[in-house]
């Protein structure tokens, strides 16, 4: 299926806006406020050296608005003009960028490729369309009031960079949403000069911070209701330039779907079985929600717990993705967490969710909770085959058909001669 899908070239932006490596961060501010980007490719010498973001950039607010780009650049993914979509989506996913640099055969810089290219295709891939905002909704992570602060939002980057988070009224209704790019022109206003303003830098300056989240939000957030199909979902978000859409009933919240939920499906319909029911490395696994500064023991054994679980779901079905997005609770203890999963198979979508105190636990109890699942499914799956009328030495078929049209074969089979094998 490979050779169907697009690749990097044919998506592509190409001649990118960059960065010198020398330029300070109060320049790359302003280039991705000017342009509406949150990933900027850097050169020296007009070669190719990393990349500066924008989330990057917000976590280290003790630096100096002249700090250099080169200081706080990240290497990002390699990619190809001939990568293919799923494997663009897969690495994008797994870096968690927006954006990542497309390079040539000699290195050199030839386009940006963004999530929202591949969003902007996603229509024309088949099989995507078939699936519903609610199979894919994750939870918000957090429900914001029009009378928070704005300093309460600051230990949410990593949230607010997967998605905005969804503003209410008093009455619980959407009124808006929030996300990074309305935290910058908090952040950093630019003055008379095109320098930026250091007045994240200044004491005196905390008020700058002590708003409403009603004062910076935009208005009116991007919904869908209940029922809308993955590809509608994706072209809202290409005609409204917006990177997730709010899933409403009645007016309120009750998920988002955000550009990755939907470049996963891509990537799980990429998957190939191998033989038998395929294995746990078939499957492209995506976590939500988890900070990037966790303990990489801690991270070594959630990968040993999904590896394990998953090896017990291939013997009954094919996996394909694994979503789990985890949500900290704002307690004292700093593993509470309600996690939930969201497994693709070629037999279906499979759902999960636990509240526990260390969210390791939970993510064990759910990879058990879908295991079963999926061995109740294929059980019943089995007995219903065995309960079924079928022709002798035919296997049964899954579907349950009309049984006078059974009992019409069955006689129109007896009847006919046997053939001699």
């Amino acid at each position: 299926m490979a050779g169907t899908w697009p690749t990097a070239r044919d998506l592509m932006t190409p001649r990118p806006i960059t960065i010198p490596n020398d330029a300070p961060l109060s320049q790359a501010l302003g280039v991705m406020e000017r342009r509406k980007v949150h990933e900027l490719p850097v050169l020296r010498r007009k070669k190719l050296v990393g990349m500066i973001t924008l989330e990057s950039i917000a976590r280290r607010t003790n630096l100096a608005l002249s700090t250099k780009v080169e200081h706080l650049m990240i290497l990002p993914p390699l990619i190809t003009e001939g990568t293919p979509y799923p494997e663009v989506a897969e690495r994008l996913l797994a870096a968690g960028l927006r954006a990542a640099p497309v390079v040539g055969r000699r290195n050199e810089l030839v386009g940006v490729i963004s999530r929202t290219d591949l969003i902007r295709a996603l229509p024309g891939v088949h099989g995507i369309g078939e699936h519903r905002v609610e199979e894919l909704q994750s939870a918000p992570g957090l429900i914001v009031s029009e009378g928070d602060r704005l300093d309460s939002l600051l230990g949410q980057l990593r949230i607010l960079e997967e998605h905005p988070l969804p503003v209410i009224d008093a009455k619980g209704r959407l009124v808006g949403a929030v996300g990074v790019a309305d935290l910058t022109r908090v952040f950093w206003r630019p003055v008379a000069g095109g320098k930026g303003d250091a007045v994240r830098h200044d004491p005196r300056s905390r008020h700058a911070f002590e708003v409403d989240v009603g004062s910076i939000m935009h208005s009116p957030a991007v919904t869908v209701p209940v029922g809308t199909t993955a590809t509608a979902a994706a072209r809202l978000m290409t005609k409204s330039k917006v990177s997730s859409v709010f899933v409403v009933e009645e007016g309120r919240p009750v998920g988002v779907v955000a550009q990755g939920d939907l470049l996963g499906l891509a990537v799980g319909a990429a998957a190939t079985p191998g033989p038998g029911r395929g294995t746990s490395s078939d499957v492209y696994v995506q976590i939500h929600g988890l900070r990037g500064s966790g303990d990489p023991q801690t991270l070594l054994e959630i990968d040993r717990v999904i590896a394990q679980g998953l090896r017990r779901i291939s013997h009954h079905v094919h996996p394909q993705l694994l979503s789990l997005n985890i949500s900290p609770h704002a307690t004292h203890r700093a593993g509470d967490a309600t996690v939930q999963a969201r497994l693709h198979t070629d037999h279906g979508i499979f759902y999960a969710t636990d509240t526990e105190w260390n969210y390791l636990v939970g993510i064990a109890l759910l990879m058990d909770e879908l295991a079963e699942q999926v061995r109740r499914m294929r059980e019943e799956t089995r007995s219903q085959r065995r309960r079924a009328p079928r022709r002798p030495g035919a296997e049964a078929d899954e579907t349950v058909g009309s049984p006078e049209l059974e009992e019409k074969l069955l006689e129109m089979t007896a009847a006919a001669p046997r053939r001699r094998r």
